[in-house]
């Protein structure tokens, strides 16, 4: 147990310059809120619903980190600084790291069926600060969230998302090629003055589609207020 422990440290260290020892590490709320979680899961896995509910009450309270008992979670998984909420369905792989304010949210279902409602996010992935991933989607091996980015649909396997929604951006082959990489997305990708233009086109077009959309709703009504009206029949022989 104590050498899968210094494992899961090291893990840590190796993402995280910060720390100078393991004993540093342990003060960690992820670390907290894993551990905690590990022990709800085990409850829930065994019906002991209540229970579970408890532990992750007190794990909430103590690391402002919510993570549902039910939720599945694999080797090494780092939740840095914390305020994060992970969804009953969700599932994670193995070497995910996760930054602060990030929500594995879920979907309501209309048919009352509760099913699969959260992602699965797979070996290797970053969320970045602030990420919402919602719905039964998956995001893929070694992908990159960016900050803030609200992605609702799958993410291809080593993609880097940004935006609102969330879109690919292209990522230089030497970039994608590394082991791991801070805050999820390249700095050149995420303030690349290219992708910055385009995004601007894109809400101005959208803007201006808006505003046609509007003026031809507007002449309608208008042409329809003053068109002479046409009787029936039946009408002109009663008047």
């Amino acid at each position: 147990m104590f050498k899968r422990l210094g494992a899961y440290l090291d893990s840590i260290k190796a993402r995280d310059p910060a720390p100078r020892s393991r004993a540093e590490i342990l003060l960690y709320p992820g670390v907290w809120a894993l551990g905690y979680h590990r022990i709800a899961h085990a409850l829930f896995r065994r019906r002991f619903f209540f229970l579970a509910r408890a532990v992750n009450h007190w794990s909430r309270w103590l690391t402002a980190i919510d993570i549902h008992p039910g939720a599945k979670i694999g080797r090494n998984f780092f939740i840095d600084h914390g305020f994060t909420v992970i969804g009953e369905t969700a599932e994670i792989g193995d070497d995910v790291t996760i930054y602060q304010c990030v929500t594995l949210g879920g979907t309501s279902p209309d048919n009352g069926v509760a099913g699969k409602r959260h992602p699965t996010i797979l070996d290797g992935a970053i969320l970045g600060s602030g990420a919402q991933v919602l719905g039964p989607i998956t995001v893929g091996r070694r992908a990159r969230v960016g900050a803030n980015a609200v992605v609702t649909k799958d993410v291809p396997e080593g993609a880097v998302m940004v935006g609102i929604p969330a879109r690919p951006v292209l990522v230089e082959a030497e970039t994608w090629k590394q082991d791991w990489m801070p805050y999820g997305t390249p700095c050149s990708q995420m303030f690349d003055p290219a992708t910055q233009k385009l995004e601007i086109m894109r809400c101005e077009m959208e803007t201006l589609r808006k505003r046609l959309d509007a003026m031809i709703a507007e002449r309608e009504a208008a042409k329809a207020e003053h068109e002479p009206k046409l009787f029936s029949p039946e009408q002109r022989d009663s008047a």
